[in-house]
């Protein structure tokens, strides 16, 4: 019998898998493989969510107008140059629909976020990845590889999995060593997370360029993954396309209602960004007395490289078994390697003590 046959180089893309989220035989989970927000959402958001069950016939507001307007207000941007998406994901499968197709090139770093070659390959381009540094994005090797038929450049910043991030100058060297046809997606899902002063989402280029995306969500610090809510700043003329190619009701009601509700609570906020900091930085130093190496991070992971144990898979399933899930890296290249998101400090200090028991266990 025949069949309709999918356009040439679908069947070549492996489908992205998130992090695993359950483990037979154990009743107690700590979900650690997905980099979701530590301590949930903020009770206001979680109101606005609730408080739309009443309404679940009606369409939401098509143009987001009143999410899009919390957002220039609270970040001080242009109303008009701000996309919304189903997840930031949604948003770099736009891009790529609009700006790149068959024969052309999409560039990433060698350890960049799986979604890249998957949109690429999606629309039929080839994906093209340039040497890091010391897990970090480098940018001459960035430039080095761009040739005519590069359309995107795609930088996570921080990067996922890695946990690096270039400093705002650099950036700015990326996208002024750039043709102006190509696009630069700057991915800034976990921008909310870093604290360090020479760091920049991005916002100050978008302002005086026309060939650049900002790209954000709302899954990580403020926790609201299950709603799939991201959102794009970008220059008029790109923002003009995307909402072209995007569904016309692409961001649900309660996602729009609880997205307000989360910008408002900005104590909240403080409280969950203070949090990661001081428990991340308590877990890379536990973990570091055990003898790994912890990759420094600005998001709300580690990248922790188990070589010395032996191996990183090891060491997963002895968690697993515990109820512990963290992330595999072997689809990033990074086989000696384990991502492991920060939690709830008691969750944290119970990885580290499931760690060290298996180190004695290996001793």
């Amino acid at each position: 019998m025949t069949a309709p046959v999918p356009r040439p180089g679908i069947l070549e893309i492996a489908p992205y898998i998130g992090g695993e989220a359950s483990s037979e035989g154990v009743s107690r989970l700590i979900r650690l493989a997905s980099n979701e927000g530590a301590l949930g959402p903020s009770p206001r958001a979680a109101a606005a969510y609730q408080a739309l069950a009443g309404e679940l016939h009606r369409y939401p507001d098509g143009g987001s107008s009143a999410l899009t307007a919390a957002l220039a207000r609270h970040h001080g941007l242009e109303a008009a140059q701000i996309v919304l998406g189903a997840g930031s994901d949604e948003l770099l499968s736009l891009v790529t629909r609009a700006y790149a197709g068959p024969g052309d090139e999409v560039l990433y770093p060698a350890h960049g976020f799986l979604m890249y070659p998957i949109a690429a390959r999606t629309v039929g381009a080839t994906p093209v990845t340039a040497p890091e540094t010391k897990l970090t994005a480098n940018v001459d090797a960035l430039l080095a590889a761009v040739t005519p038929r590069t359309r995107i450049v795609f930088l996570a910043n921080p990067n996922n999995p890695t946990g690096s991030y270039i400093p705002a100058a650099e950036l700015k060297r990326l996208h002024a060593g750039l043709p102006g046809t190509v696009v630069l997606v700057i991915d800034a899902a976990y921008a909310e997370f870093v604290t360090q002063a020479d760091y920049s989402a991005g916002e100050e280029l978008v302002r005086s360029a026309n060939n650049l995306v900002m790209a954000r969500t709302f899954s990580k610090l403020y926790a609201l993954a299950a709603l799939r809510l991201g959102w794009a700043y970008c220059s008029p003329e790109i923002a003009g396309v995307l909402h072209r190619v995007r569904g016309p009701f692409n961001v649900n009601a309660a996602a729009q209602a609880a997205g307000i509700a989360a910008l408002e609570d900005t104590a909240f906020l403080e409280s969950a960004r203070r949090h990661n900091e001081v428990c991340r930085e308590w877990f890379a130093a536990r973990l570091t007395a055990l003898g790994l190496t912890v990759h420094p991070s600005a998001g709300n992971f580690v990248l922790v490289d188990f070589s010395a144990w032996g191996e990183a898979e090891t060491v997963r399933l002895h968690l697993k078994a515990r109820g512990i899930l963290v992330r595999q890296m072997g689809v990033y290249k990074l086989p000696h390697c384990l991502r492991i998101t920060i939690g709830r400090t008691d969750e944290m200090h119970e990885v580290a003590e499931a760690l060290a028991a298996y180190r004695e266990g290996r001793s």
